[in-house]
């Protein structure tokens, strides 16, 4: 009895000395881990810039089920696009195009760019993970956690996580997470700065929220065209 009870006082002491050393960063990665360790999830990221901006991007959607599919569809302007990505394989659909393989896209243009983006597409819970990442230092208040980016951080979320050479500069940022019984809910970023594109500064303002929703509920239908070019 008393070596049951010694041991019980002591997995007591080891628990509260591993919750009194989490941060408020292993609490977002935490997260993180635990929506994308759940069955499926959707999101919705919608991006908000000022009015007078010369791009305007609309809402992504997406669907995803843990082993399985995972369905995107983005909006920009007029015109749609989605993406199957299952099995290490992906599947294009464009409205002049339908589906489409990625080898299939043209070598250069629009299905040169869409090939890139689909085969650097990280799921939103990297996407998450990789931004606590860049923050200075997460502060919590309630189920809410935020914190200013670093410079470089900034920089990299200014040039869509694309890396390259664009030159940056007055790179500034901020993040936000939102975290429900241990699962995020939702996270933001806003980045501000200059954008060198072919000798003109281009002035940047972008807010950038992903929303999560139906955890446990979601299904991916893959349309049958969709898969024939995945199989």
């Amino acid at each position: 009895m008393k070596t049951s009870l010694i041991f019980g006082i002591m997995l007591a002491a080891a628990t509260s000395l591993v919750a009194a050393d989490s941060t408020p960063k292993d609490d977002v990665t935490n997260a993180a881990k635990a929506l994308a360790d759940k069955a499926n999830y959707s999101w919705t990221t919608t991006v908000v810039v000022p009015e007078s901006a010369r791009f305007r991007p609309g809402p992504t959607d997406g669907k995803t089920e843990k082993d399985g599919a995972t369905q995107v569809t983005m909006t920009f302007g007029d015109n749609t696009t989605e993406f199957i990505l299952q099995g290490g394989k992906s599947a294009i659909h464009t409205e002049d195009a339908g589906w489409q393989s990625p080898s299939e896209l043209d070598d250069q243009g629009p299905g040169r760019f869409l090939g890139m983006m689909v085969k650097n597409f990280k799921a939103p819970t990297a996407q998450a993970t990789d931004l606590a990442g860049q923050v200075k230092e997460l502060k919590k208040d309630g189920d809410v956690y935020s914190g200013d980016l670093t410079e470089e951080g900034a920089k990299d979320l200014i040039r869509f996580r694309r890396g390259g050479n664009a030159e940056v500069s007055d790179a500034k940022g901020s993040a936000k997470f939102w975290i429900k019984d241990g699962v995020l809910s939702k996270f933001e970023y806003k980045v501000t700065g200059k954008m060198n594109f072919n000798g003109n500064d281009v002035d940047v303002d972008r807010d950038t929220t992903t929303e999560f929703k139906n955890v446990g509920a979601t299904k991916v239908e893959v349309p049958d065209e969709a898969k024939k070019k995945l199989g």
